[in-house]
This record gives C-alpha cells, structure tokens and sequence, in this order.
C-alpha cells in the first residue's frame, strides 16, 4: 500500500488530519516516508544545505562554540549536540576546528540527533575517525539534559509539523487535510472555531489570512533553553525564517528535485518545510529562563566570525579551487542568495557574556 493510500485510509476511517499530522506521516513514516526512503541532501537529492556549500561554515560555527565554552570557564564534562545532522558534514567540520583545542575535545561528549537510519549511516562514515567517540539519538530527550549543553541546529526547526489556521467569519479554523469527491487529498477546515493567542505584532487579521504555529518546535526550544540555564552551555540555530513576528501568510513548501512540488501531491516523495518563527523560539526560550539573541542574518553572522579571513586563507593554500570558494561564500553571504533569508538565533545563560557574531 502507497503512503498515499495509507493516508487517504486514515482519513476515511478518522476523518481529517492536521496538517501537523499529515506532515509527520508524509516525512517520518517508517516504512514509506520522506527521510526513511530518501537521501534529501546534495546535487543528487531535493536540496543543500550550508555546510556542503563549503567548509568553512562549520569551521566558523565550530570556532563560535569553543569560545562560548571557554567563556563559561571551559565546563566539564559537558555536551555538543547536533540535530538533524545531515550527512554529518557540519558535525566533521566543527571538530577539524575543535582539534585546535585538545582540552574541549576531552571535555564533550557528542550526541547527534537523527531519526533516519540512512542519514545516520551516512554519518557514521563521514565521522568515523572523529577524535571523539560519537553517541546517536533519535530524539532530544532527558537523557541529554544533565549536563553543560552546546547544541547546533542547521535547518532542523523548518523540517518539524506545523499547524495551520485560517481566519474566517467565524474565527480561527484550522486548516485540516481531507478528501475531495474523487478521493483525493484535499485541504479543508475543521467546522469549529478556536481562540488562539496572536503575538501583537502580527496585527490585525483579514478574513483569509492563514496562522503558522509549531509547538512541537517550541517545546524542543523550550527544553533545550532550560537545559541551557540550568546548567550552562549556548545553542546556535540557523535556519530560513522571520527575525519579526512572522505575521500571516502561507509558508509551507514541498521540494523534490531542487524544485517546488505539490504539498499533498505524492507525500513522502519530496520535502516538506515551513519558514521559522525565529520570535516564537526566542519567546520560548527567555520563558525557559535562559538569554537569546538574534536573529541575525546569516551573512552578517558569518561576516562578524570572520568568513572573508578564512576564504582568503584556504584560497592562498589551494588557489586551484579559488574561483569555487569565492561562489560558495558568496552563496552563504548574499542577500540574493541565503545571506538574508537564512538567520541565526543564539540562547545562553542569563549573565554569559555575548556571543560572537551577535553585536
């Protein structure tokens, strides 16, 4: 039986889903979904991310994370988590940086996040002559909470379910995923109505605006700001999304092939995501007890940790491959590119010093 099938049966028999539900089916069935059956990283995925553009991406977030460990007196033992790492390329990139500094290496134990056995293999390989030995989890859960947290999050939060709602006549309804007359899937409304608490700075609806919420990426935010204040340690989340309140609109997007697709069109054959509400995790987080700042834009981070430097540098020692380092910091840094779409928001402790990168 297709995902496609499965779902459709689901609704026939419960009635309509979420779109937070349809989103989770589509990616994380075990047998047919979107990361269980697809590698979705690289030319021959859906799509790239940062640290396979080059690497100096994680050099320099590798480098911002051993000076906000030195800068809360260097704790240990502690913990540098990575979620959804990919192929583990930011992962390899960060400890090529962290080998500078011997004692961080003795200091951590690394946990990567993933719940994809092919993209966990995939890491396995990349990092298997990692300095450190390298733990996996499928979920941060308690068990990575009773420690100093030093935690990297690379286009994880746009790939978690999102709800939808819909502003009508009658309030808010949330938008629902349904079946039209010839049996196919279909977006519909859920009859009733519901309050919902509105961050003041979206403004005032009109009848058709669409609300995005994800509280499953508030509540992750929220553990892993109190894990952070309890016991020290900083996040870096770099992700595409609004540094304001996100307002209203539609941002959630399939992508097969490094091309949109259809939303409920073949689920877990292409890629789905919404934009980051950079606001809702920042609230979170200072409700958790612990510090943020940002979000900035991830060209002026880079900017501030010193990408030019370190372009010039590894083009003098490889001058064959110039031409293609200066394309791939021009692809991180330009507003036309990810320079302005792609942001970053650091939570530390209340009373840490700023971060780099955050003026």
């Amino acid at each position: 039986m297709s995902l496609t099938e499965r779902i459709i049966r689901i609704i026939e028999v419960h009635g309509p889903i979420s779109v937070a539900q349809f989103m989770s089916i589509a990616l994380h069935d075990p047998m047919h979904g979107y990361y269980a059956r697809r590698d979705p990283i690289g030319s021959s995925g859906d799509f790239t991310t940062a640290p396979e553009i080059s690497q100096i991406f994680g050099e320099l977030l590798g480098a911002w994370m051993l000076q906000v460990w030195r800068e809360q007196d260097a704790p240990s033992p502690a913990r540098l988590v990575e979620l959804g790492p990919g192929h583990g390329t930011l992962m390899a990139d960060v400890l090529r940086m962290a080998k500078l500094d011997p004692e961080f290496l003795s200091s951590i134990q690394i946990t990567l996040v993933e719940t994809s056995p092919r993209l966990r293999k995939a890491q396995a390989e990349k990092l298997k002559d990692a300095p450190v030995t390298v733990y996996w989890a499928e979920r941060f859960d308690d068990t990575l909470t009773d420690r100093p947290l030093f935690l990297l999050a690379n286009e994880f939060f746009d790939a978690l379910p999102i709800r939808q709602f819909v502003q009508t006549e009658y309030g808010w309804c949330e938008r629902m995923v349904g079946l039209d007359r010839e049996r196919n899937l279909a977006f519909a409304l859920a009859p009733s109505s519901r309050a919902l608490d509105i961050p003041a700075g979206c403004g005032k609806p009109r009848a058709g605006d669409i609300y995005e919420a994800s509280p499953i990426s508030e509540a992750i935010t929220g553990q892993i700001a109190a894990v952070i204040a309890r016991h020290g340690g900083a996040a870096l989340i770099v992700d595409y999304g609004y540094g304001a309140n996100s307002g209203f609109g539609e941002t959630l997007q399939a992508v097969a092939g490094h091309k949109f697709a259809s939303v409920l069109q073949n689920p877990g054959e292409a890629d789905l995501s919404s934009h980051v509400d950079f606001a809702a995790l920042a609230r979170t987080a200072e409700n958790a007890g612990a510090k943020t700042y940002g979000p900035v834009a991830q060209g002026a981070l880079l900017g501030e940790l010193g990408i030019d430097i370190r372009a010039e540098r590894l083009a003098s020692a490889n001058p064959e491959q110039a031409d293609n380092i200066a394309a791939a910091v021009k692809r991180l840094r330009s507003p036309e590119q990810m320079g302005t779409l792609f942001k970053a928001l650091a939570i530390l402790p209340k009373g840490a010093a700023r971060p780099p990168g955050f003026q």
